[in-house]
């Protein structure tokens, strides 16, 4: 297999890989609908199309149960390009929103970013199987349902796939809250974080910040995030922790001490708060 670093790359050709969110739960509660959102993206991928015609487009929808791949520009027609789009979206949308209905929501109602994360990689490498000369891939995550912990394996392991890949990941996060996740994804793998404060002019905010290629960003002054959560989910409670315990093995975290890592199978020793315990236990018991 050829290296990463080995390959050519055509400086102002791009390949874009487009996550959408159509989480039902996130856009029943969003001020923004989801109609008018659709709109602000057909329009940004429209002016990605025009700026290069070697350009290429993926879009991925991000589902609460599912994803799959709606729309390639390699593939079909360019003047039914919204019409194509727009049918397997709304097709994909309902699939969906059956198989929510089939099974309980229960805690947070998160897309499946590992998913597509993980789609959108796949697609990548077949590109960079497919030749040495190929157009630049990135990935741009539109994002706005809240972080699901129990991802945080799947998500990380992405990333780092990612990175290793030399692929950035850009964030356009649309929710109320910043996502840890995208935030931690977008500075590993070098790509661009943003939270939009109006989302009236979303296609604008996409315009100026996503549309540019990796060659050019280089001349330009993009945001830059103001901080990273750098938190993690524990492997055991899929809760997002500050301080925890890990698997000098395998890197398994975990909120409390455990004898054994349910990961790997590590005997632990005794962790220091029980050793502090016996020890004072000791200095309290009179001697016989």
């Amino acid at each position: 297999m050829i290296s990463v670093s080995s390959k050519l790359y055509t400086d102002d050709v791009s390949l874009l890989l487009v996550l959408v969110d159509t989480n039902p739960f996130f856009w029943s509660t969003g001020t923004l609908s989801f109609s008018k959102f659709l709109s602000h993206v057909l329009s940004f991928l429209n002016s990605i199309l025009l700026l290069n015609q070697l350009n290429q487009v993926v879009v991925i929808a991000t589902g609460f149960n599912s994803c799959d791949y709606v729309y390639d520009s390699s593939v079909g027609a360019s003047n039914q390009r919204a019409e194509t789009l727009l049918q397997k979206l709304e097709e994909f949308v309902v699939k969906d929103e059956e198989l929510s209905k089939e099974e309980s929501v229960n805690g947070i109602s998160s897309s499946l970013l590992s998913g597509s994360l993980s789609m959108a990689l796949c697609y990548i490498q077949r590109v960079f199987r497919s030749g040495h000369l190929h157009p630049q891939p990135r990935i741009l995550c539109l994002h706005g349902s809240p972080d699901g912990p129990g991802q945080y394996v799947a998500i990380m392991n992405a990333i780092f796939s990612a990175q290793r890949s030399m692929v950035p990941i850009d964030s356009c996060v649309i929710g109320s809250q910043h996502s840890a996740f995208l935030q931690q994804a977008s500075y590993i793998t070098g790509g661009v974080y943003l939270k939009p404060q109006q989302l009236d002019g979303l296609f604008q905010y996409l315009s100026t910040v996503f549309a540019t290629d990796l060659h050019s960003r280089s001349f330009l002054q993009l945001p830059k995030p103001v901080g990273v959560d750098f938190r993690a989910s524990c492997f055991c409670h899929k809760s997002t922790i500050d301080m925890g315990y890990i698997c000098s093995v395998c890197l398994s975290i975990f909120c409390k001490h455990h004898k054994k890592c349910s990961t790997c199978g590590s005997v632990f020793g005794q962790s220091q708060a029980d050793v502090t315990v016996k020890l004072n236990h000791k200095r309290k018991t009179p001697d016989a």
